[in-house]
């Protein structure tokens, strides 16, 4: 089903009694990227995702967003549906936006689940790189960043087994609103660094990291995982940065044993 909160587009599948997962897509992705979770996970859980303001169906605004903003809406759609203690899910982008929720609002949260991200902020060549992002996109249009972008976001065994797939990834990210895009291209550029809030977190957590992911590599999370108390961390074979989307039944048994555990 779908709801419109604070003009967000709001999916949700499954019974509104049962427990509640709120995922987070990527950048530049939409809710549809968690397809295969909220499949395997609907008939015990209730699955919330959602577009991130500016990107799918969501609305663009003024595009002059920041991670403050984005957990504001993610706040909003919680409190609005009424989810008690809801597991927080999210990946890349949608993990940053995690990490600032949980600085902001852990008790809001029961578990968290941290799929192919960091906690450090952009130093100074990344922020550099958002910029020169930024440029591109006005100069040569979304297409040509968005398909070398979502290139790098993905393994060569997802790439050379599902070219079809693969297409209509870039297709659907370079028919988003420029605006919205670089709108989440200047949020992950102006977000503050939350490792030192890690050894604080005090529920429990899921790290998940692809084999080879060539942004958030396994070198990054696993020392991320460690600072989290008792957080439980694992590698998922023959995958990139979107490890949901890639190797989604490997993906699903580890979600699935974290969250029998809870």
């Amino acid at each position: 089903m779908k709801e419109t909160i604070s003009g967000l587009s709001v999916y949700f599948e499954g019974n509104s009694k049962n427990k509640s997962i709120i995922f987070l897509h990527g950048f530049p992705y939409d809710h549809t990227m968690w397809k295969a979770q909220i499949d395997e996970l609907s008939e015990k859980y209730f699955c919330v995702t959602y577009d991130i303001r500016g990107l799918g169906e969501s609305p663009v605004g003024d595009g002059q967003h920041t991670m403050e903003y984005f957990v504001d809406d993610l706040e909003t759609i919680i409190n609005e549906l009424k989810l008690d203690k809801p597991i927080l899910c999210g990946l890349s982008m949608g993990g940053y936006i995690s990490f600032r929720a949980l600085e902001r609002m852990e008790e809001k949260f029961s578990a968290v689940i941290l799929c192919d991200t960091k906690s450090e902020a952009d130093n100074n060549e990344g922020k550099l790189k958002r910029a020169a992002a930024i440029k591109r996109i006005n100069t040569e249009g979304l297409a040509p960043f968005a398909k070398d972008f979502i290139t790098n976001c993905f393994g060569d065994n997802y790439k050379q087994h599902n070219k079809e797939e693969f297409k209509k990834r870039i297709a659907k990210s370079s028919g988003f609103d420029p605006v919205g895009v670089k709108g989440s291209l200047l949020a992950m550029l102006s977000r503050n660094d939350t490792t030192e809030y890690l050894s604080n977190v005090k529920i429990p957590a899921l790290i998940i990291c692809g084999e080879h992911d060539a942004l958030t590599p396994p070198a990054v999370m696993k020392p991320l995982a460690e600072k989290i108390n008792g957080a439980e961390y694992v590698v998922i074979k023959n995958s990139g940065h979107m490890s949901p989307i890639e190797n989604p039944e490997e993906v699903n048994i580890a979600l699935r044993d974290f969250l029998n555990k809870l």
